[in-house]
């Protein structure tokens, strides 16, 4: 660690990070498969891994004891091989994927039991994201929105009228201070076809929908109690145990009957129709390098000419 503090332990001391680190990522196979998926590999010749990446542009606004990786069982000594700055307390053992409202909501539920009402952000593992700057900007924007009580995604300038992404639609500005871009959100959309998608684009209301949620823990535990009670009981009764000699038992008896459903269709979704999320813009080059399209894309030009 540097002898300077970053600027985050002074800006965002109650900020913590989770990384869901999980999927095999199928549509690169062989390249990733289950036992070795795509965000421990260094897909773009950075010399990081995608997981590695993610750590590395989160350190602004949370250094290694601020980041929780949340991963299969079988990947928990890859990930921590490749992040040893992580304690081991801070990798948490999924052991059977259960979709992103359970691993997300299990962090969310530990980070509560061990450190109070804290923000917490959620990153995928699997993401490429350019100008690092500009993704900190709006990860600070997303965490003072996140204070003032809102469920807060950040969504991405579309580059393209895709029909492999989500679209989050914004509407108003918040007005929240210290937050000045921070939209209104007014729905969330699955992906849609090429008309609409065009159609979208024209409108200039509709985002790329990432994924990203950065929100106090109580706000998405209760919201979570709201819309899912069984699976915040679930999770809630886990975390409880989660630091005790009583984990391996209860995680084996409570963790196969969680619901299985994304935290899109868990918590934004019905929480934006209430009007309690909000939308960060985020103005950085982005990719979920789904398939071996968008990682040809990705890839400097090989010069033949040599």
């Amino acid at each position: 660690m540097s002898a300077t503090p970053h600027q985050h332990a002074l800006d965002a001391p109650d900020f913590y990070a989770v990384i869901p680190a999980g999927g095999a990522g199928t549509r690169l196979w062989p390249l990733s498969r289950s036992g070795a998926p795509k965000f421990l590999h260094d897909l773009t010749g950075a010399g990081r891994s995608l997981l590695q990446a993610t750590v590395d542009r989160l350190d602004e606004v949370a250094d290694s004891s601020h980041v929780m990786v949340v991963t299969g069982a079988r990947h928990v000594t890859a990930v921590r091989e490749q992040l040893p700055a992580l304690a081991e307390t801070n990798v948490l053992a999924e052991p059977s994927p259960r979709d992103s409202m359970a691993a997300i909501g299990l962090a969310a539920a530990v980070l509560q039991e061990r450190h109070g009402d804290v923000v917490l952000g959620s990153f995928a593992a699997d993401q490429v994201i350019t100008s690092t700057p500009t993704f900190v900007a709006a990860v600070r924007e997303g965490i003072e929105a996140a204070r003032a009580g809102y469920v807060t995604t950040i969504g991405i300038a579309a580059s393209r009228p895709s029909v492999a992404f989500g679209y989050v639609r914004s509407g108003d500005l918040l007005g929240l201070e210290g937050a000045p871009s921070v939209r209104q959100v007014l729905g969330f959309t699955e992906k849609p076809d090429a008309a609409t998608a065009r159609r979208y684009l024209e409108t200039g209301e509709y985002r790329w929908n990432a994924g990203m949620f950065i929100t106090r823990t109580s706000v998405l535990l209760d919201h979570l109690a709201r819309e899912r009670p069984d699976l915040h009981a679930g999770l809630v009764t886990i975390a409880r145990a989660w630091d005790t000699p009583q984990r391996d038992a209860v995680v084996s008896s409570v963790w196969p009957t969680l619901e299985r459903i994304a935290i899109d269709h868990a918590i934004a979704e019905p929480v934006a129709a209430a009007g309690g999320v909000a939308m960060v813009p985020g103005n950085f080059g982005w990719d979920d390098v789904g398939d071996f399209n968008s990682l040809a894309a990705l890839l400097p030009a090989v010069d033949g000419a040599g």
